[in-house]
Order: C-alpha cells, then structure tokens, then sequence
C-alpha cells in the first residue's frame, strides 16, 4: 500500500512538472508590437519600412527628374544596405517594402539587381539556345536604372549593471547612376530601453 501510494505521489510530481513546462503558441496580429529581447525585430523593420517609403516617395527627387526627362518616370535599382550594427539584422524584410511600395505607387520603375538580376540573365541565355526564335527574350533590351537605393544599418549599446541601450539608426540614400549626385537621404532611428 505504501509502495502504491509513493508511486502514485511520484507519478503527479512527474505530471505536474511535464504538465508546467508546456509549450504553447498562440497566433497574433503581426502589427502587434511583442518585444521580447530588445533586439532588432519585426516591430523595428515595419517602422524602417513605413518612415523610408513616406520619406522617399515625398522627396522632390521624382518631380526633378521627371520635369528635366519629358515626364518619365525615374529608374531604381535597389542596392546593398550595409549591417554596421552589433548584432545580425536582415534588411531585405524592410528593403521588399520599399520596393513593394514603389511599385504601388506608379510613381516610380524597378529593375532587379544582384542574384535576382543575374538569374534572370541565366534564364535569357538559356532561351538562346532552347526556346523557340519567336519566344526567346532578346539581348541588350534591359531597362537601365537612373538611381540606386543603398544604405546602412548602425547601432549603439550603452550598458550600466542590468540596464541596457539599444540604439539603432537606418540611413538610405538614392544616388543618380550617371552623376554621382545623391538626390535624397532619409534615416530612422529607433531607441530601446531594456532593464533585466
């Protein structure tokens, strides 16, 4: 009897511990802001996005160059955003964004660039020797772009016993391709108190 109920005791103490340590997953809207570490998160590369788009697409750059090309929209490509923080961030979740946003306000063309742009050009010279001469895509007829969008990404950590600093600060630019002029410059900047 004793043996049963020691059994017993042991087998609820077993249960109760499983049964404490569950996992659980629960599904929320992703514009919920849910700031776990204080790290860079999904939170900080919305509000890159959104403060790049509204700064961007409100720059005098499009006016500009449309009045000296006969009314043509400007020509983008998307170049590297440099990640000079402290810790990995991936800067394509705010970049895709921009872009999106770009196209979306017809304001603005988009060509592709780095891996994409070069697996679109393996593909084109595949059509030149397996498609049919009336469907292969020709040479030399890419759209070339007027600007590049490039950036960085910096931080600073300021720490003192359990308290910390995050401090990160986004800078893009968009340079015309034949001068070398940069036509417009925007930042975010997003501050994070955390005290463990």
């Amino acid at each position: 009897m004793k043996r049963n109920f020691l059994f017993v005791l042991a087998f609820g103490l077993v249960l109760s511990i499983l049964s404490s340590c569950a996992h659980t997953v629960e599904r929320v809207d992703t514009k919920e802001t849910i700031d776990l570490s204080g790290r860079w998160n999904d939170t900080d590369s919305r509000l890159v996005a959104e403060e790049m788009v509204n700064q961007v697409l409100g720059g005098a750059w499009i006016s500009n160059h449309q009045s000296d090309n006969n009314g043509k929209k400007p020509v983008v490509v998307v170049g590297l955003i440099y990640n000079k923080s402290h810790e990995h961030i991936n800067s394509e979740t705010f970049v895709k964004d921009v872009e999106r946003a770009f196209i979306n306000s017809g304001r603005v063309r988009l060509v592709q660039a780095g891996d994409k742009r070069e697996e679109l050009r393996r593909e084109r010279a595949a059509q030149q020797e397996f498609a049919s001469m009336e469907t292969a895509k020709a040479w030399g007829k890419e759209l070339g772009a007027d600007f590049m969008l490039n950036g960085d990404i910096n931080s600073i950590v300021d720490t003192y016993k359990k308290e910390r600093v995050n401090f990160y600060k986004v800078n893009m630019e968009l340079s015309n391709l034949e001068t070398n002029e940069i036509v417009w410059i925007g930042d975010k900047e997003i501050k994070k108190y955390i005290n463990n």
